[in-house]
Formats: C-alpha cells, sequence, structure tokens
C-alpha cells in the first residue's frame, strides 16, 4: 500500500500555504514518497518549480490546481456572485494539463471576482484529460450537504460524476472537524450506492504540525487582522500538515481503501513538461521570400549603410556577417532577429527613443546592421559567441532599452501585430523581504507600531539583506535579539516567513511572444489589471517562449527632449553622429569629473573613480563602467596607476599582450577572459563562452576538469606550464567579476551622449534632465546647483510662462509646473489652454479663465501651491498679498457667474463686474518665503536663506552636507569608508525638538541646513548648556561636531561646538599707545567668551605690528558685541570689514 498527497498548498497559495517547494522535496524523501500533488488555490504559479525539483529527486509530481466554482455564469460580477465552491482538478496527461490552463486562464481573464472563478459549463467544456476530486469542506457537495440541501448535494455529485466519469473521487478528510465525519459518512453512502471512489486527503498547508503558528501568521497578514482578532479566519485544528503514510493509515483506519486510491489516482496521472523545444512566433516576410535569404539581404543593405565604401563591403565584415548568419541559422533563430528588428522600426518610425543596445547583443554584427545595436562589434572588439553560442543551445536574449514614457506603445503594436492572445506580460512574484517580514509579523502579534519600526530600521539597507545577515552585521539589533524577549519573538517568527511569496506582480519590462495562443504553452493571470503569464521570465525561456526585455530608460527620454529642444532653439538638426566619441570638450567633462547627471557616472564613488582615471578617450568609459563595482573595483588603484603611466606592466607574454593591452594588463571584461581561453589555450570561442560561465559561477568541477587542456593548448604556443597555470588562476579570480564588454561599452555610448549634450548644449540638458526628475526633491536641489554652476539660471514658476514641463527660456530654464508639489496635469492642462487667448494680467483672471475650461482645476491646495511657488509673481501680487486675497477672488467670481446665470445686473455697472480685491499686505520675510518655496519645490529658486553668506561660508565650513551623504553612499554603496570624521559645516537651523534622556537631561535635535541640503544633527546634555543660546529656529550658525552613521542610519552630526554665522570678514582693534594691559585682556576676553566666525585682528599703534590672537582668534560680530568691544578700547579703535 502507498498514499500520495493530492491535496496540497505550497507558498504560491499567495500567504494560504507555507510550504516552501525545497523543504518539501526534503520531506517527501525523508517519507519516502512515491508521488505528491500540488493544488495551489486558484492558480498554477508554483507548478512547473514544483515538477523539476520532484523530477530531480526521483518523485513523481502530480500537476493540479484547487479551482474556485461559480454558482452561475462566471462572467457575471454581482453581490450574489460572491459565493464560489472549491474544487480539486489534476491533470491525468499532456491534454488535461493544456485544459487546465484554460480553466485556469478563464477563471482570472473572466471570473475574477474576489477570486477568480470558472463556471460549470466551462469546467465541462475542458474537462478532458483531467481527474477531479470533491475538495475539502467547501466542495460543492459538501457545502450543500452541510447546509441539508441533500437535493442540491446529489444534483452537484451527478453533475461532476457525468463529466468525469471514473476520473471523479469523492475525499475525505481528517483534521478534527466533526463536520469533516459527517461528510465522510454521506460520501461512504454514496460510493456504495454509486461506484465512486472515495480518496483520503490531508489538507496540506504547512509542513510540520509545529509550522501551524507560522500558517496563522501569514493567513492574518493575508487578512488584515492580528492574533488577537476573535473574527480571523483560521484553521480549526493544527493537523493541516504533510503528513507520512502510517499518520495517514492511522487516520483512516475504518476504510483503507481510500488510502489506496490515492495511489491509483497518481498512477493515472502522467504530465510531462516539455522543455528546449522553441515556439517562436512567425515572422511575415514581404512577398512569400525565403525567411532566412530576406534576414541576409536586409543584413546586407545594413552593412553597406553601415561600412560601404565605393559601394563595397570590406571582406572582414562580410566574413564576421557569414559566421553569424550560419549560427543564427543553424539554431533556427533567423524569425527571432526580424521580430526583433521590426518593433525597432516601428518604434523609430513612431518618434520613440530607441536605446543603442544592452547587453550581449551589442557583440553581434547582423544586430548592428538591422539597427538592433548602435555600436560597431568589430571597432570594440566584441564577440558574438558571447551573444549566441552555437555550443551552447540557448534562446537569444535581446533587451532593448525605451523612452519610459512610450515605453507601452511599442507593447501595444507587438500586441496587435501578433494577436491579443499570443502577447502578454510576465509575471514576477514578490517575496517578503526583511524588513517588511518583521513589519508584517509585529502588526499580526499586535506589538507596539513605533517599536516593530525601530526594529525594522536595525536591518542594514543592502542587496540581498537577510535577517541572519543583519544579525551578524548590526551588533545593536543582535543585543536587542538577546535581550528582549519581544525582539526574539518578533525576529524568530519573522525568519520563518522571510522569503516567501507574498504576492503576484506585473515584471517591469518582461514581454512574452507565441506561435499559437499563449495558453497552449502556459497559463495566464490579471495582475495589477495587465494580462500576465502565471509563470515566471526563467520558467518561460525554459518552456521554449520568447521572452523580450522591452525596458523604459529615462536617460533616453532627457536625450531626446534636449535634442528635440536644440532643433527647435537654433532651427538645425542634431544627430548621434555629431556627437564624436573623440570630441575634446566631452573628454575634458569627464577628466574635470564634472559628471553630476551623466548616465552611469554621477555616483559620488565614480566620480572619485574617474578623479584617480584621468580619462583620456571614450574606450577609458567603457573600462570604468566596467571596473566600477564590487570585486573589480580591487583592481582600480593597479589600473590607474598602469593607464597613468606610474607602474609598468608586465603582459608575461606577447598573446596577453594584444589581448590586454586596452586595459594595461587588468582583466577587466568577460571577452578578455574568453580571448585568453581561445587564443592561448587553443579552444573553440564557443567553447571559451562555456569555460567563462564556468567560472563566473564557481563551477569548481568544470574548472578543475578544463585546467589541463588549458594548459597543454598553451604549452603548444610557447607558455610554461607554470605561466599556463598562473594564468588560468588569475582567469578564475578575474572571471567571477569580469563584465560584459559589450554593455559597458554601449551603456557608456549613453553616458557620452548625455555629457556631449551637457557640455555643448546646458540649458537644454538641464531642462531635459529636470523635468526627468521633477517630483523627486532628493535629486532637485543637486541638479539646480549644476545647472547654476554651468551657468544656466532657473527661472521661477510663472502661470504665464510656465509650462508642464521645464523649459528653456533666454539663458535659462523656466521651471515646469510638473515639479510644483501640489500640481496635478489636468490643473496645468486647463492653465495652458487658458493662457492662449493671451498672458495672464491678472489673478481674477486667471481663476476666471482656468475656471471656464474646467471647474475643478483649482481648489485651495492648488492655488496655494503656485503662490507659494511664485507663479503668481509677475501678475504685480506679492505672495503674502495673494495668499491673503484669493479666497476673496473666488468669492467674487462665484457671486458674478451666479448673477449671469440668474440674469441679474449690479447697481454698480452689470454682471461680471466685480473688481480684483485692491487690499495689500506687506510680503513675507526673505526667510519665511523662501521656506515656503522649497516647501512646494523642493528646491530655493528666488535666492537661498544663505546666499549672502556664501563667501563667509567658504571659509569656514569644512564640507557639505552633501558631500557627507555622497562619501555615506560610496560607503554603502562600495564599502569605503566615510571620509570624514570632524567636520565644520555652516547653514541654519530648520527645525529644533527638545527632549530629556532618561536622567531628565535637556538635549536637542537639530534639522539643520546648508546651502546643498538638509541633515541631522544632535546636541548632547554635555553640550546642551553650554550652547543652548544659540539653538533656536531660523538661527544661522556654525555647527562643529563628529560625524555618527551606520549600515542603517543615515549621517547625522554630534554637536561639540556652536558659533554664530556672520556676514562680517574681520573686526580691526587699534590697540593705541599708552593702553594697558588690563584694557587689552579684558578685550582679549570678551572675544574669547563670544565666538563666532569673524576674524579679530588687532593692530599695535606703538609698534606697527599686527596679527590675531590664537586664544581670541574670532569673534561673534553681533550690533551689540560690536557696542561692547568699543566701550572697552574707545569708539574708534573698533572698525569692521565685511
Amino acid at each position: 500500500m502507498a498514499f500520495t498527497h493530492l491535496h496540497l498548498h505550497t507558498e504560491y497559495s499567495l500567504l494560504d500555504g507555507e510550504i516552501k517547494i525545497e523543504d518539501l522535496v526534503k520531506r517527501a524523501k525523508e517519507l519516502n514518497m512515491k508521488s505528491v500533488a500540488i493544488t495551489d488555490h486558484g492558480n498554477m504559479f508554483g507548478a512547473v518549480n514544483f515538477y523539476k525539483a520532484l523530477k530531480k529527486e526521483g518523485i513523481k509530481p502530480i500537476i493540479g490546481s484547487e479551482i474556485y466554482i461559480s454558482k452561475g455564469d462566471h462572467n457575471s460580477k454581482t453581490p450574489e456572485d460572491k459565493e464560489y465552491y472549491h474544487l480539486i482538478l489534476l491533470c491525468k496527461n499532456n491534454e488535461g494539463l493544456k485544459n487546465l490552463f484554460k480553466i485556469s486562464t478563464e477563471s482570472w481573464q473572466n471570473g475574477f471576482y474576489y477570486k477568480p472563478r470558472v463556471s460549470r459549463e466551462f469546467l465541462r467544456e475542458h474537462s478532458e484529460g483531467l481527474v477531479a476530486l470533491s475538495a475539502c469542506l467547501s466542495g460543492e457537495i459538501q457545502r450543500k450537504y452541510l447546509n441539508r440541501d441533500l437535493k442540491g448535494a446529489r444534483e452537484a455529485f451527478e453533475f461532476y460524476k457525468g463529466i468525469f466519469g471514473d476520473d471523479f473521487y469523492l475525499e475525505i478528510q481528517n483534521h478534527g472537524i466533526p463536520e469533516e465525519t459527517y461528510v465522510k459518512k454521506f460520501f461512504m453512502e454514496l460510493s456504495k450506492n454509486t461506484g465512486t471512489k472515495i480518496v483520503a486527503t490531508n489538507d496540506c498547508h504547512y509542513l510540520n504540525k509545529e509550522d501551524a503558528m507560522i500558517q496563522e501568521i501569514l493567513m492574518a497578514i493575508a487578512t488584515g487582522k492580528t492574533l488577537q482578532d476573535e473574527d480571523r479566519m483560521k484553521f480549526d485544528s493544527d493537523e493541516f500538515y504533510f503528513k507520512s503514510e502510517e499518520e495517514m493509515l492511522e487516520r483512516f483506519e475504518d476504510i483503507p481503501e481510500a488510502i489506496t486510491n490515492t495511489e491509483e489516482v497518481a498512477e493515472k496521472c502522467n504530465v510531462e513538461f516539455e522543455f528546449g523545444h522553441y515556439h517562436l512566433p512567425n515572422f511575415e516576410v514581404p512577398n512569400g521570400e525565403d525567411h532566412f535569404e530576406y534576414l541576409k539581404r536586409v543584413t546586407l543593405e545594413g552593412l553597406m549603410e553601415r561600412y560601404g565604401f565605393d559601394g563595397k563591403i570590406p571582406e572582414p565584415v562580410l566574413e564576421r556577417m557569414e559566421h553569424e548568419l550560419g549560427i543564427i541559422k543553424s539554431m533556427g533563430f533567423v524569425d527571432y532577429f526580424l521580430i526583433v528588428q521590426d518593433f525597432i522600426l516601428f518604434a523609430q518610425s513612431r518618434g520613440i527613443p530607441v536605446g543603442p543596445g544592452r547587453g550581449s547583443s551589442v557583440g553581434s554584427i547582423v544586430c548592428y546592421a538591422l539597427g538592433i545595436v548602435d555600436m560597431d562589434p568589430l571597432k570594440y572588439d566584441l564577440y558574438f559567441e558571447r551573444f549566441l553560442n552555437p555550443e551552447r543551445v540557448t534562446m537569444p536574449d535581446i533587451d532593448i532599452d525605451f523612452c519610459y514614457e512610450r515605453r507601452g506603445e511599442v507593447i501595444e503594436y507587438v500586441r496587435e501585430k501578433y494577436g491579443e492572445n499570443q502577447v502578454a506580460q510576465i509575471a514576477t512574484f514578490g517575496t517578503m523581504q526583511a524588513k517588511g517580514a518583521i513589519r508584517d509579523v509585529g502588526r499580526v502579534l499586535g506589538l507596539n507600531y513605533n517599536f516593530v519600526d525601530r526594529v525594522a530600521k536595525m536591518v542594514p539597507f543592502a542587496l540581498d539583506m537577510t535577517i541572519d545577515k543583519a544579525l551578524e552585521q548590526n551588533p545593536e539589533l543582535k543585543e536587542f535579539y538577546e535581550t528582549n524577549e519581544d525582539v526574539k519573538k518578533l525576529i524568530n517568527f519573522s525568519k520563518r516567513i522571510e522569503g516567501h511569496v507574498r504576492h503576484i506582480s506585473t515584471h517591469a519590462a518582461g514581454v512574452v511572444i507565441s506561435k499559437n495562443p499563449l495558453v497552449e504553452y502556459a497559463p495566464l493571470a490579471i495582475a495589477s489589471d495587465i494580462l500576465v503569464t502565471q509563470f515566471d521570465m526563467t520558467t518561460l525561456e525554459e518552456l521554449g517562449l520568447l521572452k523580450m526585455d522591452f525596458l523604459g530608460l529615462r536617460t533616453l527620454t532627457v536625450i531626446d527632449d534636449a535634442i528635440k529642444m536644440i532643433e527647435e532653439n537654433y532651427n538645425r538638426e542634431i544627430s548621434f553622429k555629431d556627437m564624436s566619441l573623440t570630441d575634446p570638450e566631452t573628454i575634458k567633462l569627464f577628466r574635470d569629473v564634472d559628471t553630476i547627471g551623466v548616465f552611469q557616472f554621477e555616483s559620488p564613488g565614480m566620480r572619485n573613480f574617474l578623479k584617480e582615471l584621468k580619462v583620456e578617450r571614450f574606450e577609458d568609459l567603457i573600462a570604468a563602467n566596467s571596473l566600477f563595482r564590487p570585486g573589480p573595483m580591487n583592481s582600480i588603484p593597479d589600473f590607474c596607476r598602469r593607464k597613468n603611466g606610474e607602474e609598468k606592466v608586465n603582459y608575461g607574454h606577447p598573446i596577453l599582450e594584444e589581448i590586454l593591452k586596452d586595459t594595461y594588463g587588468v582583466i577587466v571584461f568577460q571577452e578578455q577572459v574568453m580571448a585568453i581561453v581561445e587564443k592561448v589555450g587553443g579552444y573553440t570561442l564557443g567553447q571559451a563562452d562555456n569555460i567563462r560561465r564556468a567560472m563566473s559561477k564557481k563551477k569548481m568541477d568544470v574548472m578543475e576538469r578544463e585546467r589541463p587542456i588549458f594548459v597543454d593548448g598553451a604549452i603548444k604556443k610557447g607558455f610554461s606550464a607554470e605561466l599556463a597555470n598562473g594564468i588560468y588562476d588569475d582567469m578564475i579570480d578575474f572571471a567571477k567579476y569580469a563584465f560584459n564588454k559589450s554593455h559597458s561599452a554601449v551603456y557608456s555610448l549613453d553616458a557620452w551622449r548625455t555629457a556631449w549634450l551637457k557640455v555643448h548644449y546646458p540649458k537644454e540638458f538641464f531642462a531635459s534632465i529636470l523635468t526627468s526628475i521633477a517630483g523627486d526633491q532628493s535629486k532637485m536641489q543637486l541638479y539646480v546647483d549644476e545647472a547654476r554652476k554651468f551657468g544656466v539660471t532657473i527661472l521661477k514658476p510663472s502661470v504665464n510662462e510656465s509650462n508642464w514641463v521645464f523649459k528653456t527660456e533666454g539663458d535659462g530654464v523656466r521651471f515646469g509646473l510638473k515639479g510644483v508639489k501640489g500640481l496635478g496635469v489636468n490643473t496645468v492642462r486647463a492653465i495652458m489652454k487658458a493662457r492662449e487667448k493671451g498672458k495672464f494680467e491678472s489673478m481674477k483672471e486667471m481663476f476666471d479663465r482656468v475656471y471656464s475650461i474646467d471647474k475643478t482645476a483649482l481648489n485651495k491646495r492648488s492655488i496655494e501651491a503656485l503662490i507659494y511657488a511664485g507663479a503668481f509673481d509677475t501678475l504685480g501680487i506679492n505672495r503674502r498679498t495673494a495668499l491673503n486675497t484669493y479666497d476673496g477672488v473666488l468669492s467674487s467670481l462665484s457671486l458674478e457667474r451666479k448673477s449671469n446665470i440668474e440674469g441679474q445686473f449690479s447697481m454698480f455697472g452689470g454682471a461680471g463686474s466685480a473688481k480684483e480685491q485692491t487690499a495689500h499686505y506687506e510680503e513675507f520675510d526673505d526667510d519665511e518665503l523662501l521656506a515656503k518655496e522649497r516647501e512646494v519645490l523642493g528646491v530655493y529658486v528666488s535666492s537661498h536663506p544663505l546666499r549672502q553668506y556664501e563667501d563667509v561660508i567658504k571659509k569656514v565650513a569644512s564640507t557639505t552636507r552633501n558631500d557627507i551623504f555622497e562619501s555615506y553612499e560610496d560607503y554603502l554603496s562600495n564599502g569605503v569608508p566615510m571620509k570624514f570624521s570632524r567636520v565644520s559645516l555652516a547653514g541654519f537651523i530648520k527645525e529644533c525638538r527638545f527632549t530629556l534622556t532618561k536622567k531628565n537631561e535637556k538635549m536637542a535635535i537639530i534639522s539643520f541646513e546648508d546651502l546643498t541640503g538638509l541633515i541631522e544633527a544632535v546636541v548632547f546634555p554635555s553640550q546642551y548648556a553650554k550652547l543652548q543660546r544659540y539653538i533656536r529656529t531660523g538661527a544661522k550658525i556654525v555647527i562643529r561636531g563628529t560625524i555618527n552613521y551606520s549600515d542603517v542610519r543615515e549621517p547625522n552630526i554630534i554637536v561639540n561646538d556652536i558659533e554664530p554665522l556672520s556676514l562680517i570678514d574681520k573686526v580691526y582693534i587699534r590697540v593705541i599707545k599708552g593702553c594697558g594691559d588690563t584694557v587689552l585682556d579684558t578685550a582679549k576676553d570678551f572675544i574669547r567668551r563670544n565666538p563666532g566666525t569673524s576674524e579679530a585682528v588687532f593692530y599695535f599703534e606703538e609698534t606697527g605690528e599686527s596679527g590675531v590672537f590664537p586664544e581670541a582668534a574670532n569673534l561673534n560680530a553681533t550690533k551689540e558685541n560690536l557696542e561692547s568691544l568699543k566701550k572697552i578700547l574707545g569708539e574708534a579703535n573698533v572698525k569692521v570689514a565685511e
């Protein structure tokens, strides 16, 4: 006798299943299970992963799903349709698998109403090749029987029996729930009377009995409940786990045939997924021409355009083309290239910006000829085999970058061309990450929000961060875990659910296109109202479906917008051919490291690298893009010293010199590893790529198997065995870090184009890039400051001049209304439409004209945002007046409209004659005006609260807030220790709050702003008493202190000292003849007790000497302090220099 679990929910039941597939396989082997089924709720998300994992371990996978049956038509979606029944479907064969695909797809595509449902009728039409089980207590027969609808229960039984015949089984369960006993008795009677067989199942939701609490937590997360909620959804026992055969026999000892029948079902079910067989869509070639011949013809046409000279294509180019086309044809990918070229040509014909390429496809001369990529693979020594390897048959992978705003148009074109049923976007599965798991579990456990938030924030921000890693890396978290029982409980539960699948969503870029309707190869679902595959990207590729990434790249939009503005402003066409890769001004921009806003080259770490690198040519950028990432960064110092002639390069052999000369003997690119294996070891390029892959994936068995072959080949080429082994070891070291040169080269091309625009057309460049980041206030200040550095004035928003986007105007850039917080696109559209009749002359006129276009366009929030942004300034009304009168203007207009409607006329002249409000208010003071401006724009435009202090700040501040945070970003991204410890910052206090320590001592937490942004500063009790007189909102000060930071905490400043910030540069003090030591000491003591930023220079009249006393070097040169100093030394003996 053998038992098979036929009712099992994995984590793909989305928070209603705790079982991870890899854990299930281990447990099934421990229990000596010969077969297991997967029946996730309403989907097949995990079916292929389940199939592969069980097959690998010699366990038979049974593919199924627990579907939802609607009470009526599944297309109906009224409150009465909320009720549904459960049914288990298992695939007997591949026909059944296709039918289950169709049932699951229909339930999502047309039947989704709270759950993905199908009707009885649809089930009947697609029942071939399926086994059905009556499911749990939520099955239709069981539900009706328990509701005492015996007639309905028998009718439901007859319906399912009529459809499935001997492939319909009555399912009984025993989780210790009384209703299961009633159902079992009824089913035994039904079985006896009808000959229908019974199967015993356990409704497996978790793997082990002790995991019941984890399932409870997952369900509470799914339903938004806490464990304390009495009405939450929960199981009635802790028996819903993966039981052994012995446990099941014990539970069903009175009906052993129910156990035996599970084996019968398992034997019926024999599904085989087909991997590696491609289902490429058919590309329609004009005039019925042979597909390969057509590809060759258009490739030759493209090569003539790219390389042609005197009507001829150079022989090496033709040889490379023949080589590539031969591989493409032999691997069956002719149509693939034609399909990609087609949708790129569509995008170009519609003016949709397309990137110059991405990834290893840049190494293909066919792609270059077809216009799929825009970089010459021969010039930059890029390998086709890195893209398409004839010795490793895998689908080509051409990812395309499009303008991020118009990517959807290309997807829609593909959908229309190949058919709605043959194109879909691709699902991705969101999993519970460390911080999110802690927050979810904390809420479910009913723990205090701030307490949970504190624990979650102790988890470092880092790629692939886990709770275990966080405990290792953050001593504070580890101590908290070990000393606080609530934290221990929170962390332990969170670790159990970490990594679990939480939800389905849409892959950011993936699109799949198939030869026949997709549902023949994979089930479909709906995610965020988009039709997606139920399988992820990797699974689809394994099933032979054509997957492409249609990526949205913001940089392309920036470049395109800038070029359009240039053409409009200067009435000349700009093309990429104008952006010569030897342009000296662009090289100088990289050499001077003016790369803020330049794609791939603006991060703090990269800018530091460029300082060392000293860029001299475009190829340096390709190397920089590859080197600047974890691992290769260790080679940066060697690379820079060798490039700059500070260290001699020893290649060891002429062949190596030929391969590594462009990177000064450092292995930087994957293509270099391939070249060494080919040219030193004597391999083909296809074999070389396979070895490179093995090295990058650290497959030691493959590497050691190939070592003697490589060494033998090297010896034949004149290498010593010692040198050959050394080279092999170096390759193993570097291969795991080496980067794809094709991708690095083409992204360097995108970088070059942005840099060229920045240096030659800064106005247009900054208008474009500011539009692209509008709303991201963290970047707005950075780019505005950079624009000013390049001589571009930023003009404040204006209702008469601003558009939605930023635009050039004169020598500056007009702030776009897209960047004003509180304004929506409909409001701006109405303003721009109203402006077509001419510029507004008053606020009232603007309100009136906008209202006539869209009555909902203006409201309190949008009007005040426009006021604070300065958008009404050009109408001759100051901001405080506008703020205090706009409501009256609106009321006046409302009254006029009402009068017009009623046909009434005012005694003062008739409808519509209400005058503009005439009240006038004094403007906000500068600090308040600028604070409000920054609030809505994210940046100061009119001026800056510290603008008049800039020269003083340069002298007294050792660094800026931006420099500190850039160094911190470098630390987080690349592990580079922060270069600051003790700092001086000059700025003003934006906000301050005071608090008491546990010892009841007062301290202050300051939000401090300098010319570049905000940083937190902390004044502890030890310094507070001494410094409290300087701590007030708006105070302009210099703070000195130490930087405090960690992996989980942004930098702040622990304040040691504060001085007032003064505009007075120097205070000159004349010590007259006869002035005694007492007076001098009194003056020095006064300066010492009132420190500031103004240098105190003493001039001794008697000797003619002048200088500064170290103990009294700087004075807080307030009016009061200067008056006090004059009283000590005499009115005529104290002078200031500003």
